[in-house]
């Protein structure tokens, strides 16, 4: 149920019947499908508190790259009206492939990101920010203050005022997060048990056939997969 305090967001996530989602739901200890959780870390061979702690921040997420980032509903619009506008816009617009994916260091965090320029993916993304815009509510004093306590560029500072979330159009980055913010140290550890897992999902082009509409009821709950819509045009 829709509440003031509910979030969505459209997110690329593998295929329900891919190696790379059943990996995502291990590793992060999360099915965002059907809520099931498991002991985080695919199996590693490291201490499970840790794996736990340092898998905390994405398994709230589930594994997925952002397109369209989380909103709140705008006054007087309505979840079905999301998502027949997410529905309509996905029948116009065609799936889109990208470079193989590659575990890199984004910051203090490992990401899967693509092993190169990525314009189809990022013209997708854009669309999506831009063409719903109109179910988004605008970010309270409170999440404006805490967005530009990062130091924003201008840029990214103009993105935040137009569109609610700093790091969209010329400044979106498709990646898929698969830690929390570490020092330096468990970065070396934790890279050293992911790579190996993460070999086989970095072997063929990206492919976005399908968008994924997530759902938060509460600042507390986790982020739920909630419906799939191909891209069919």
């Amino acid at each position: 149920m829709t509440t003031p305090s509910s979030r969505h967001a459209i997110y690329w996530t593998p295929a329900a019947d891919s190696a790379l989602w059943r990996f995502g739901a291990r590793w992060l200890g999360r099915d965002p499908a059907t809520g099931a959780e498991t002991p985080p870390g695919d199996g590693a061979d490291a201490d499970p508190a840790w794996l736990a702690t340092v898998t905390a921040e994405p398994r709230r997420y589930g594994l997925h790259a952002t397109l369209k980032p989380p909103f709140r509903l705008a006054d007087g619009r309505a979840r079905s009206e999301l998502v027949a506008a997410l529905e309509t816009t996905a029948a116009r617009l065609a799936p889109v492939t990208g470079p193989n994916l590659t575990l890199r260091r984004l910051g203090r965090f490992l990401a899967l990101v693509p092993d190169g320029p990525a314009p189809a993916i990022r013209a997708l993304a854009a669309t999506l920010v831009a063409e719903l815009d109109g179910f988004r509510a605008p970010p309270d004093a409170a999440e404006l203050t805490r967005r530009r306590a990062h130091r924003l560029s201008a840029a990214q500072d103009a993105n935040l005022e137009r569109w609610g979330y700093p790091y969209v159009m010329d400044e979106f980055r498709f990646h898929v997060t698969l830690s929390g913010s570490l020092e330096s140290a468990a970065l070396d550890r934790l890279e050293a048990l992911l790579r190996p897992r993460v070999a086989p999902f970095t072997a063929a082009p990206l492919a976005i056939t399908e968008l994924a509409l997530f759902e938060q009821d509460a600042a507390d709950q986790p982020f739920r997969l909630t419906l799939r819509v191909a891209l069919r045009g």
